[in-house]
């Protein structure tokens, strides 16, 4: 019996030992809770919801995302760049996500024509006084 507990003791340890590089890079805490706190509200939360309960959030969106970009990074590294594209191909087996992103990514395309075609009649307006 000691024996087992000893072997699941050292596999712990073993497997803690691999994640030191992860740990390495602590992140500060509580940089999205106001806005998590919004979107909670905006769910259907409490208006001040409690604090463990947002760094719970916090902590399984930082580590959604970080993971996503983990898996993006190595479909990217074989062409050697990471891009949208990557992005998209790891959520295309969940539809609303992958309409919401390329709903986004069209809007973000819309601005950005509405930026140069605006900053192109400044500049014809700059130009005429």
């Amino acid at each position: 019996m000691n024996s087992s507990s000893t072997g699941s003791s050292s596999k712990s340890k073993a497997g803690s030992s691999s994640q030191p590089s992860e740990t390495s890079f602590k992140r500060k805490r509580g940089v999205f809770q106001k806005d998590l706190q919004h979107m909670m509200y905006g769910f259907g939360d409490d208006p001040n919801p409690l604090p463990e309960t947002v760094a719970l959030v916090e902590d399984i969106v930082v580590e959604y995302v970080t993971d996503m970009a983990h898996k993006a990074q190595e479909i990217g590294s074989k062409r050697g760049k990471l891009s949208v594209e990557d992005f998209l191909f790891l959520i295309r087996k969940d539809p609303p996500k992958l309409n919401r992103c390329t709903e986004l990514l069209s809007m973000q395309e819309e601005l950005k024509q509405a930026r140069k075609a605006f900053e192109v009649d400044e500049e014809k307006l700059a130009s005429t006084e």
